[in-house]
């Protein structure tokens, strides 16, 4: 193997070749064949070494744990340990043994400790949760739930380091099943944790629905799926302020569209802006349209930079009937509508169609990537108002 990562390391230049000395057999020169075959050699051994390293780290948190819990009636014992232990290692091995480097194995190792130390090769949909939840409603079924063994050969230490800060056993798992399945970088990931991606994809499932998004990652089978309270659209650069019109919000999106797409989540696939509608007798314009290949339906987008006031559910209301009527084709399912206000007015959504609809929806944006406290106050208030719903129907 170190021989093919030198060759490898030296492979030929292939960006002027010599047609006279290129072999022609299937698809591709020889030499790109071999030049493919030789970057996925380096590709696996890097993944290997990382994925060894992983376990390492692990098995090292393992050792400190037990060490300190065998010393931990000895003030200072737990400190001292780190530091002698940092000091040797560093003389050895040179960087990378720092006490708070140990400190993070001893936090990873404490994060997942019911884990085997090894690298799984399961495909990552039939990943299941290794450990009951934090979440009280999730933790009696979540500890019936069969134990993974291993860790993703598709995740670096860096990203099991971010994870082992999640307190939250579910939702630790959940980032996981996801930044594995969905090949997220580590910047992505770390960004998706801090806007509580976990708790804003909460907010409009029942129990069964916040333990399947632990179990398995979030999985889009119906319209409420794909749905998040709130957007957090700060990528946008826009400033938060009374002069801002709901053409500079659509124009930032366009030219934005990656990451907005990234923030709506999966499956989405741009159709187009302004998109017209027309009937016998005018024209009418959608600010956003959209594509779902997962729920096989288009998805229309209303953009309100104030509250959100009941003519704007009318209008949404129309618009779908409308599209599906015109535009929808034959294997599409309904389309869905989607709202996003600075403000949602909690009346209006109460007693206007957004109250029982499935197919439409009002979700606030915002333009600034909040504190986690302001996101947990956000959370919370949507929580108590979908609660209140849920006990009105109840009652009727």
């Amino acid at each position: 193997m170190e021989e093919i990562v030198k060759m490898a390391k030296k492979s030929p230049d292939i960006s002027r070749p010599q047609t006279s000395s290129l072999i022609q057999i299937g698809s591709g020169t020889l030499i790109e064949r071999i030049v493919s075959i030789l970057e996925q050699a380096r590709a696996n051994v890097a993944r290997s070494v990382n994925s060894n390293m992983v376990i390492a780290y692990w098995l090292i948190g393992h050792e400190i744990v037990e060490e300190l819990q065998s010393g931990e009636g000895r003030a200072g014992y737990g400190q001292k340990l780190l530091n002698d232990l940092s000091e040797r290692l560093s003389k050895r091995y040179g960087q990378g043994f720092s006490a708070t480097n140990l400190r993070y194995f001893r936090l990873f190792y404490q994060s997942f400790s019911d884990r085997v130390p090894e690298i799984h090769h399961t495909p990552s949909d039939e990943l299941v949760l290794t450990q009951e939840g934090a979440l009280d409603d999730m933790s009696k079924a979540l500890e019936k739930t069969d134990k993974l063994t291993g860790f993703s050969p598709n995740l670096s230490w860096s990203h099991y380091r971010a994870l082992s800060k999640i307190e939250s056993r579910a939702e630790r798992r959940f980032y996981e099943i996801e930044a594995d399945r969905g090949g997220w970088s580590l910047s992505f990931m770390e960004r998706q944790i801090h806007s509580l991606l976990f708790a804003r994809l909460l907010k409009s499932r029942d129990k069964a629905g916040v333990l399947a998004l632990a179990q398995q990652g979030q999985t889009i089978s119906q319209p409420i799926d794909v749905i998040k309270q709130p957007y957090v659209l700060d990528f946008l650069d826009l400033p938060d302020k009374a002069q801002l019109h709901e053409s500079d919000l659509e124009t930032a999106i366009i030219e934005n569209l990656q990451p907005f797409l990234l923030e709506l989540g999966k499956g989405f696939a741009f159709v187009g802006r302004q998109y017209r509608i027309t009937t016998e007798s005018q024209h009418f314009y959608i600010d956003l349209v959209f594509y779902n290949f997962l729920l096989k339906c288009f998805v229309l987008i209303d953009l309100k930079i104030g509250r959100l006031e009941h003519q704007d559910v009318g209008q949404m209301d129309m618009y779908l009937r409308m599209f599906d009527d015109l535009k929808r084709g034959e294997g599409d399912n309904p389309t869905v509508g989607l709202i996003l206000c600075a403000e949602k007015d909690e009346i209006v959504a109460r007693y206007s169609i957004l109250h029982e609809s499935q197919q439409m929806f009002a979700s606030k944006y915002m333009l600034y990537l909040p504190t986690e406290e302001e996101l947990k106050r956000e959370l919370a208030r949507e929580r108590d108002q979908i609660q209140a719903k849920q006990q009105n129907n109840q009652d009727h």
